[in-house]
């Protein structure tokens, strides 16, 4: 008898093989956050519990309570509502909303509206849920840190202050470690970083610190600030998505929340150098 092989969608019983077609995930054109949702949650430092990052109308992020809630139940300051992938400080009209975990966390004080018997239900189970967390040897609490760790090197900002479209931003880790947030195509995270080799780069400079949102006036101090505002529109646009020059045009969602913050000067204090770095930046001025 000649043997007759099975065709390669088939078994060895001769039933169909079903392989699922593989799809990749994909950002609508239109929408306001280029960011996947996949990796974006993780555990609060304080707790232990689950939290989803979003980012907000104003683009700093916020850890939001991965459960919606019934709005009738939640005071008005807590609630949240997503649209395209940004979290906004209010409800949507309907039913639902989200509550930010910082009005949750069994390890912060507790918030002005303890009176409502949701929020402290929900409080009561997470704070349940973190002591079994430490007792299991699963989450290990991490102590608050002090003021006074902070680094004071005039030579090297540990975290720099970058000027983009004319607003100063934090960076998150040295200018030479911040790295892009775009996703390769094999769904990790680029290495590589903002500041490359041949490609236009901005100076230090020594700039007011100037108020910040109808503050008052401080007194006249001047830090050491990242200037990009002489780079043309498209490559200052490139630095605040925080995207390598390999993804700047492309169409590549990012993998995580960019890591600027709008610079404080009163919350920020502690990172203001009064003195221009001395050490050379790859591509950039002294």
């Amino acid at each position: 008898m000649r043997p007759h092989p099975l065709p390669a969608d088939r078994h060895w019983d001769g039933s169909p093989r079903h392989v699922p077609r593989r799809r990749g995930l994909q950002i609508a054109p239109t929408s306001p956050s280029r960011l996947l949702r996949a990796g974006q949650t993780g555990r609060c430092r304080h707790c232990g519990n689950r939290i989803d990052w979003y980012p907000r109308h104003d683009d700093r992020p916020i850890a939001l309570h991965p459960a919606e809630a019934a709005a009738a139940d939640t005071p008005a300051s807590c609630r949240w509502h997503i649209g395209g992938g940004i979290a906004h400080p209010h409800d949507d009209g309907s039913a639902w909303c989200r509550i930010p975990h910082a009005a949750l966390c069994p390890r912060q004080p507790p918030p002005s509206h303890t009176g409502h018997t949701r929020l402290t239900l929900l409080r009561r189970e997470l704070a349940v849920h973190s002591r079994r967390l430490i007792d299991t040897g699963a989450f290990t609490p991490q102590p608050p840190t002090p003021a006074s760790a902070a680094t004071d090197d005039a030579r090297h900002p540990t975290l720099p202050v970058v000027r983009i479209l004319l607003v100063s931003y934090l960076g998150h880790s040295p200018l030479e470690d911040i790295r892009c947030v775009a996703q390769t195509r094999q769904r990790r995270r680029c290495t590589h970083p903002l500041l490359t080799p041949g490609h236009l780069a901005g100076h230090w400079r020594l700039l007011p610190t100037g108020p910040h949102h109808g503050q008052l006036a401080l007194p006249d101090t001047t830090m050491a600030v990242y200037d990009l505002s002489h780079l043309p529109y498209a490559d200052q646009l490139r630095w605040r998505a925080q995207h390598c020059p390999a993804h700047a045009t492309g169409t590549a969602p990012d993998l995580t929340l960019v890591d600027w913050q709008v610079f404080d000067p009163l919350l920020h204090a502690a990172h203001i150098r009064t003195r221009l770095p001395h050490t050379h930046t790859q591509g950039g001025d002294r």
